[in-house]
């Protein structure tokens, strides 16, 4: 069983049948319904027929590659995409965090990894669909949404007003990775979306601020060339 998962149904995507296969078997081991397709046009088929709870797509295949896709998922759906990608696709990983997927995992990649991340998108699926809390209570952080304050182990932060909603939005989409161009966009705007030079000093400060050592952070993590990931702690 999943960890208490089970039954939940994956799409798997990937035009490398080695990957697929290996997928499916560890997978289904765990109590999950495994369907898989080599390209986007037959994941598009069989979504059709069949309702999955994450698609898990690779960024390179023939036909419809795992970035169009996600376009096309996303424009009808709220199904959580994990993206496979290999080193040096930074940009497509960008272009398809972009487009509408939630995560990505480099390959080679560990089933371990891999689960979490499923896990992860599946607890934000379900936090999305409860009604708007006037608070935010998560790991080591409590946000109060009214008096736009935050407390990080019981002490109280004082944050400048982007400051704080910079982390709010951090905080809605924890464990997620967040492209430059979507912070910029939710917190400053669409014009500011080439002005990365913005993002780089919030997120200084807010690791002063909140960080036992900003110089090893363990809330506000750096994937590079691409964005940032809030994890909240325990």
């Amino acid at each position: 069983m999943a960890n208490g998962m089970a039954k939940r149904n994956i799409l798997v995507v990937d035009d490398e049948r080695q990957i697929t296969r290996v997928l499916k078997t560890a997978l289904s081991s765990r109590g999950y319904a495994i369907r898989t397709a080599t390209d986007g046009d037959e994941a598009l088929h069989i979504m059709q027929e069949w309702s999955p709870d994450i698609v898990i797509t690779d960024l390179r295949m023939p036909n419809m590659d795992g970035l169009e896709l996600c376009k096309t998922i996303r424009a009808k759906s709220h199904v959580p995409i994990i993206v496979l990608s290999v080193k040096g696709e930074d940009q497509i990983k960008v272009e398809a965090l972009d487009a509408g997927a939630d995560d990505y995992v480099m390959k080679p990649f560990s089933m371990d990894e891999l689960l979490a991340r499923m896990r992860a998108a599946l607890r934000r699926v379900s936090t999305a669909q409860d009604p708007a809390p006037d608070s935010i209570a998560i790991g080591d952080f409590r946000i109060d949404l009214q008096a736009r304050t935050v407390c990080v182990k019981e002490r109280e932060v004082r944050l400048t007003p982007k400051e704080f909603d910079l982390l709010l939005y951090l905080a809605r989409h924890p464990g997620k990775v967040m492209t430059h161009r979507a912070l910029l966009s939710a917190v400053w705007g669409e014009n500011s979306i080439e002005q990365p030079a913005y993002l780089r000093v919030f997120i200084g400060h807010l690791r002063k601020k909140l960080e036992p050592n900003e110089r090893n952070p363990r809330y506000i993590m750096t994937d590079p060339w691409i964005g940032y990931r809030f994890e909240p702690g325990e």
